[in-house]
């Protein structure tokens, strides 16, 4: 099993791996009993929704053996939620996200980088 914050930058790594936009990881640990951590990111439509939410889940599982306790919300919707009880994983259109702030609500919150470092640059 893996720990939360693994959990955590796994489904972000993959979110931008589909191309999600403006991906953040908020860690919760110590302010919220909801989560640990927070995944929230952005598809452009409702087809891109559905994929950044089936790769996070597919890839999760073959990556790190996790499989969320539920997932809710459906695309048409422009919100879905991805559970993995300590990880909870957003993935909203842009305009439910700027309307729900997930992040103002959760302004102190610090932000986890998990972004692998990029590819050094052949030399000429």
């Amino acid at each position: 099993m893996a720990d939360a914050l693994t959990i955590a930058t796994t489904c972000a790594r993959h979110a931008e791996d589909i191309q999600a936009e403006d991906i953040t990881v908020l860690d919760l640990r110590g302010l919220s009993s909801i989560a640990d951590f927070f995944l929230i990111c952005t598809g452009t439509s409702v087809p891109h929704l559905k994929a950044i939410s089936r790769d996070i889940r597919q890839k999760a599982e073959e990556e790190i053996g996790e499989i969320p306790r539920t997932t809710e919300g459906d695309a048409s919707s422009h919100w879905l939620v991805i559970d993995y009880v300590d990880v909870i994983v957003h993935i909203f259109h842009e305009d439910k996200r700027s309307f729900y702030a997930l992040e103002d609500l959760w302004s102190d919150a610090p932000r986890i980088e998990f972004r692998s470092s990029p590819a050094t640059p052949p030399e000429a």
